[in-house]
């Protein structure tokens, strides 16, 4: 059995160009995301070290890359990379839940936003 613990993004926002509309893709928009690590819990935590985890301000900067140097149709799109670029990039992340949060979906009635959610396994 593997001891893990969770590392949690909350609301972490970004202008950036996604969306099926190509004025979706000139003017852009907010998104806003949350990232749910799963991390395998290192053997040597109780050292109190950064290099025993995995360093939330990195996660933070890739997310950022990932949400701003592309354009996606799709924001279902955009959490699989975002999920996918950090199990790749952490070791000790065993799973990302990445939620995609976008509030000016051009969609003809009120709503607060559309929001996707996936996960990836490593």
């Amino acid at each position: 059995m593997t001891d893990t613990f969770k590392i949690t993004l909350k609301n972490c926002s970004f202008y950036a160009y996604h969306g099926v509309f190509p004025a979706e893709k000139e003017i852009g928009q907010r998104f806003f995301v949350d990232v749910e690590l799963d991390v395998q819990k290192s053997d040597q935590i109780a050292d109190d070290k950064l290099e025993t985890t995995v360093h939330y301000g990195e996660v933070f900067a890739l997310v950022e890359d990932t949400v701003t140097n592309a354009k996606y149709d799709l924001i279902e799109t955009l959490a699989h990379f975002i999920g996918r670029n950090i199990c790749d990039s952490f070791e000790l992340v065993l799973n990302a839940k990445v939620t995609v949060r976008k509030p000016s979906a051009p969609i003809p009635g009120v709503l607060d936003f559309v929001e996707v959610c996936v996960e990836t396994a490593r």
